[in-house]
């Protein structure tokens, strides 16, 4: 059954009547921690949300992965060898992997696993492609062969979010198309779902793996042993703010995704509350996502006076992060304080104002054509930056139609081609973060370019060729300027307007011990 918000609003005030908890039962209870939005979505490749992110990270595993400082390690691998080339990689999965139905992870899995992510994500898309071979090499190797070099294989195969390369079944992955949800949840993570508990929308659960092997390091960032030490786990949603900060404070949830920014200030005065710390790729960042396939956003005029719409200060500052906690100044689609961190295109969008919006709308010829605009209502995040950007497009001339959904309802809608008057959009308020925009082949405004893959549609013939010597080329100096190239190009395209840099923290009870601050929610490792 499906919850009504009404329904969610009074499940979560009968949490918070629910009467203390005394020490004895605090170490039984389940652990409970909240996300943003709800789950609706349980599969990793065909969702495009962090929610699903999130989820797929209790219940999957993955090939590589990335630690705390950046370095891609070997997760599910035991380890591989490279060709001096680097065109010939071999792989060799670990002892003691098993799925949760109790097959063993093979190669196969592996493979079929690798192709059906390989056409959804668009590094894994551009890995594909390099791809000469890629074939088992007994029931734990597998080789791949590339057919040109390929300087990221190690960082396509560790991606950290959206999309995450996980491994399922083979019978399972192999059956599905990608932007097809499976049927069946099965995978061979420290956590097992129980889909039996499943409220789409408000609450998952999980039962600890006990069969799950971790590695023998240390956990860090999202490599090392994942060791479940929790026996069950509870991913709830609470749609209101004050209700959340409440069942935080009480004890009655553990851990929060995000922390209510207007209530910060007074949490930190609070002993039994611990905050995130992590920065750089970890931050998010605010965008708008453009339908370039409907008239008139595929005119770069009409993209580019969105663009001039977003005053970076104005929008942080009406979302609570105008503080410390923002980063007006920064104007990298590719993060501030991440490797690839460039000020190529801040002449376009350094000095953003209405004026220059009026400007381009005029040399666009813009004759008062309807705007629709999705507004996610039920997102903390979300809401108040898509009520600035409303405001100002209304302020430029845009003739906006304001629709306020819940985010799983935009999010149906963001993949559908539908004529505006047939369910269409043109345009979505929408964060990412530092983990989905800090490499040019995943970024949402750069590394689809031209692929037709993703709900926003952009195509710029100027990006593919510079593309293609990004994704070739191994030396880190070279890839840099690349980048660089890369966003001055997509920000002179307006492909995803970019509108503030932030830090949105986490926070959890001080009780908890273990607590990963990567950037978002690692579940493994914690202990009370």
């Amino acid at each position: 059954m499906i919850m009504s918000r009404r329904q969610a609003i009074a499940a979560a005030a009968a949490v918070m009547a629910a009467p203390h908890l005394g020490r004895a039962q605090s170490q039984q209870r389940p652990f409970r921690f909240v996300v943003n939005v709800g789950l609706q979505n349980l599969d990793p490749i065909a969702g495009p949300s962090f929610v699903t992110r999130n989820f797929g990270y209790l219940v999957f595993d993955t090939l590589v992965a990335l630690d705390g400082q950046g370095q891609y390690r070997p997760q599910m691998l035991e380890g591989w060898e490279v060709s001096a080339d680097k065109l010939s990689w071999s792989f060799k999965l670990r002892d003691g992997l098993a799925f949760h139905d109790g097959t063993p992870v093979t190669s196969e899995d592996v493979i079929a696993s690798l192709k059906r992510w390989g056409a959804r994500d668009p590094i894994g898309r551009r890995l594909i492609a390099a791809t000469a071979e890629l074939v088992a090499d007994g029931p734990k190797g597998f080789k791949l062969t590339l057919s040109r070099p390929f300087g990221g294989v190690l960082e396509a195969l560790g991606k950290p979010s959206v999309h995450v390369p996980m491994i399922m079944p083979a019978r399972i992955a192999g059956a599905t198309p990608p932007t097809q949800q499976v049927s069946e949840i099965v995978g061979s993570g420290p956590f097992i779902f129980l889909r039996n508990e499943w409220v789409p929308g408000d609450r998952a659960a999980f039962r600890r793996n006990e069969k799950y092997v971790p590695r023998n390091e240390p956990a860090d960032g999202l490599a090392g042993g994942k060791i479940p030490k929790l026996d069950r786990v509870e991913m709830l949603t609470l749609p209101e703010v004050a209700v959340r900060y409440a069942a935080l404070t009480r004890g009655e949830v553990d851990y929060l995704e995000y922390a209510p920014v207007d209530l910060i200030p007074r949490m930190q005065r609070d002993r039994n509350l611990t905050f995130a710390k992590a920065g750089g790729r970890a931050e998010l960042i605010y965008a708008v996502s453009i339908n370039h396939f409907q008239a008139p956003m595929d005119n770069v005029l009409i993209r580019r006076a969105i663009q001039q719409c977003l005053d970076r200060n104005e929008i942080l500052a009406g979302a609570g992060f105008g503080n410390e906690l923002g980063r007006p100044d920064c104007t990298s689609m590719l993060m501030c304080g991440a490797p690839f961190e460039s000020t190529a295109g801040r002449n376009v969008i350094g000095s953003p104002s209405i004026e220059k919006a009026k400007a381009l709308l005029a040399e666009a010829g813009y004759k008062n054509e309807r705007i629709v605009l999705l507004h996610p209502l039920d997102s903390p995040l979300l809401n108040p930056f898509g009520s600035v950007l409303i405001e100002r497009m209304k302020q430029a001339g845009f003739n906006v139609d304001v629709q306020g959904l819940e985010w799983a309802a935009i999010a149906q809608r963001w993949f559908q081609r539908n004529p505006l008057d047939q369910g269409g959009w043109s345009v979505i308020p929408v964060v990412y973060t530092g983990f989905d925009m800090s490499d040019p082949l995943s970024n949402m405004g750069i590394g689809y370019n031209c692929t037709g893959s993703q709900p926003w549609g952009y195509c710029d013939q100027r990006i593919t060729p510079v593309l293609e010597r990004f994704e070739s080329e191994s030396d880190p100096d070279k890839r840099k300027a690349l980048a660089a190239e890369l966003q001055k190009l997509a920000t002179e395209d307006a492909t995803f307007p970019i509108a503030g840099q932030f830090r949105s923290p986490a926070v959890w009870r001080s009780e908890l011990k273990g607590v990963i601050d990567f950037g978002f929610p690692v579940i493994w490792n914690i202990e009370r």
